[in-house]
């Protein structure tokens, strides 16, 4: 007697998104979608745009920069519209294709020019809506660029955007063939690097106001792992973020900002000021 075959265990969503995102790391094109995510990309003149798909109300709500872009929209029947996107993604009735930002070398964005820049280092963080998140903080504190392996980390993908509200367009998100070869040359330009760590023994925010008045970065790692022992090695000091309860920690991009704060507070002017969005 012949039995139906075993039905497979459903993927957990966090396993999906990560699956998806490292096929969309691999593919020449991606999808961007949400009126703030695709309206920041058509006004980008650095993004190479070749597909847009909208709906009547999002071809008028973007009107002004479709218009600019000089792209001619796909429009669809929002009863029929069927972007090649996820179904569950909340496009907006607006969906760009586009080819992944170029924005060159680590030395070329990051190297010094009579300031003090501050960089991002992401150690496999892979969620993409942490690294949206992350973006967003990295923009609003005017941080240079946030830079992660080529492997083991979130690529642009649709979510990363969405999340992002517009940040990708704008803030550098390089990711480099080894982290470690990026920190030796930011170390080469006189950054100092701080490590995030909840077990290091110095406060980050008692650190800040002590350190030389030059170039920073800040390594953060995946929640769990955290930084991994060559990571740490590159550092110059790690930090961590007191914690009113023993065991309480911050999701990867609140530590993130946090950590943003902490370092700009000693340099005011450093900081842009901007309002906040509503992220969509």
């Amino acid at each position: 007697m012949s039995h139906p075959p075993a039905k497979r265990p459903k993927k957990p969503a966090h396993v999906i998104e990560k699956e998806r995102a490292k096929r969309a790391g691999a593919a020449e094109t991606l999808f961007l979608f949400g009126l703030h995510a695709v309206r920041d990309a058509l006004a980008n003149p650095a993004r190479q745009k070749l597909r847009l798909m909208v709906t009547p109300n999002a071809a008028q709500k973007l009107a002004a920069e479709i218009a600019a872009s000089g792209l001619a929209p796909e429009l669809h029947d929002p009863r029929k519209f069927n972007p090649p996107i996820d179904r569950d993604s909340v496009h907006q009735g607006a969906v760009l294709e586009v080819k992944p930002l170029d924005w060159g070398s680590v030395s070329e964005i990051c190297a010094p020019r009579n300031d003090a820049p501050l960089v991002l280092l992401l150690d496999r963080v892979t969620d993409p809506h942490n690294v949206g998140a992350i973006l967003r903080s990295a923009e609003v504190f005017g941080a240079r660029a946030v830079i992660a392996p080529h492997r083991h980390s979130a690529p642009e993908t649709g979510a990363l955007a969405k999340t992002a509200s517009g940040a990708l367009e704008r803030q550098p998100y390089m990711r480099v063939p080894n982290l470690a070869g990026a920190m030796n040359g930011l170390r080469d330009m006189g950054y100092t690097i701080l490590g995030l760590d909840g077990a290091a023994e110095a406060d980050i925010g008692a650190l800040a106001p002590t350190l030389p008045q030059g170039p920073i970065a800040l390594a953060l790692g995946a929640e769990g792992p955290g930084l991994r022992q060559l990571t740490r090695d590159l550092c110059h000091h790690l930090v961590r973020i007191p914690a009113a309860a023993a065991f309480a920690s911050l999701n990867v991009s609140n530590a993130a900002a946090v950590s943003l704060y902490a370092v700009t507070a000693r340099q005011p002017d450093h900081i842009r000021v901007g309002a906040a969005g509503d992220g969509g």
